[in-house]
């Protein structure tokens, strides 16, 4: 098969705009959890969140939208960030031939900012209507693809939080099997009552700054964002001088289909997700210089992925970090944000600390990054493991 790579990047957090404030972000230690102030919910100052400090309003302006009723606030998260995206990768060579550009988006949330606002407007009347067209998850990536001009291939993933991995897995697909020149994959996902009240309920929410990979982890944080990256094949990147970021050199999905909500307690799925992806690299456990870790700060998640890890990688484990505190858990775009922030691990050759770690979990093998460190990086696993046990993970490399 030949290589993916990636040549093109955009993102949107609660540390950042666009790559520069993020990468600014992850060095200097800054994270976006905090008071929640957007979202309308009885929540307010009880539970934090990494809310991205923009309004609807706001967000519409910098995406050139003009009638930001009719757009979600997951949509224009997804806009600003694909919008970035295909404006580093996609060169003038490739506008020429748009019609082999797909996109490749996931979320979980979908439209339910709009449907929760209208709620009670649509028992009442049929006045609000229209906005049911935007409560499903396809409506964010059909507006993607207005906003781009793309009109190729234009597919929505759900599979929980691994949504986003397994959009670039399938785009790489779409690559290698000739069916697209290039691929835009990623995922957006906005805050949300029904999701905030959800994982309330499922009583994994820590109400102060989250402890991932600690000891006395009590939870995560929800966060909100988006981020896309443009892949095409290395022999199609090389014959237009593009700048290959890194090559996907690695990835698989796996599911232990133990519980609705939790991995497996031996971590079966997680192991199965990250030996797939380094079988499909070829490299050996002992080549990987970075773990970017699922890390969410659950007592079931770090656990589970740790003894994973421990299983594949022990005696000579790498550094290993969870950046989950510093944009929190942005579900379906968990996995690309995480993804973006491991090219910039390759090319700055820098570890991300683990923020807020105190104690090791007994059963680990191992400890987190406490602080931002320089490092040979050449390989890097980053894993996103979603509800349902739907594992995945992915090998990025230095090209």
């Amino acid at each position: 098969m030949g290589r993916v790579v990636v040549t093109g990047m955009g993102i949107i957090t609660a540390i950042g705009n666009n790559v520069a404030e993020n990468f600014d972000s992850l060095i200097s230690c800054k994270h976006g959890v905090g008071p929640i102030s957007y979202l309308e919910t009885s929540h307010k100052g009880e539970i934090p969140a990494a809310e991205i400090k923009l309004s609807n309003a706001e967000l519409a302006a910098r995406s050139g939208i003009t009638e930001p009723d009719f757009y979600t606030r997951t949509t224009l998260f997804g806009l600003i960030a694909a919008q970035q995206a295909f404006d580093s990768g996609i060169s003038r060579y490739d506008i020429k031939d748009n019609k082999r550009t797909a996109l490749v988006s996931s979320t979980t949330v979908g439209g339910m900012d709009k449907t929760e606002k209208y709620y009670h407007d649509y028992l009442e009347s049929d006045r609000y209507s229209r906005f049911v067209q935007t409560h499903n998850c396809s409506d964010s990536s059909m507006k993607i693809c207005d906003h781009l001009g793309l009109r190729h291939t234009n597919i929505t993933i759900s599979t929980a939080c691994s949504s986003s991995l397994n959009a670039i897995m399938f785009g790489a697909r779409l690559i290698r099997h000739g069916l697209a020149d290039r691929v835009i994959a990623g995922g957006t996902d906005a805050l949300s009552k029904f999701t905030l009240n959800g994982f309330n309920t499922l009583m994994i929410l820590d109400h102060e700054h989250c402890r991932p990979m600690d000891a006395g982890r009590k939870g995560l944080n929800l966060g909100e964002g988006a981020a896309y990256i443009v892949l095409e094949s290395a022999e199609e990147a090389s014959k237009h001088n593009k700048e290959i970021l890194c090559e996907l050199s690695g990835y698989a999905n796996a599911n232990d289909a133990y519980h609705q909500t939790a991995s497996s307690p031996d971590g079966f799925g997680p192991y199965l997700a990250m030996k797939g992806a380094l079988d499909m690299s070829g490299l050996k456990a002992d080549q990987i210089s970075y773990i970017n870790a699922h890390g969410t700060g659950t007592d079931n998640n770090d656990l589970t992925e740790g003894l994973a890890i421990d299983k594949i990688f022990a005696p000579n484990i790498p550094p290993v970090s969870s950046t989950k505190p510093y944009t929190g858990h942005t579900l379906a775009a968990a996995g690309v944000v995480e993804t973006i922030f491991s090219i910039l691990a390759i090319k700055h050759q820098l570890l991300f600390p683990n923020l807020n770690f105190r104690q090791r979990i007994e059963e680990h093998n191992f400890e987190p990054i406490k602080n931002l460190q320089e490092a040979e990086i050449n390989h890097v696993v980053t894993n996103s493991f979603g509800f349902g046990g739907n594992d995945s993970s992915l090998v990025l490399s230095k090209y």
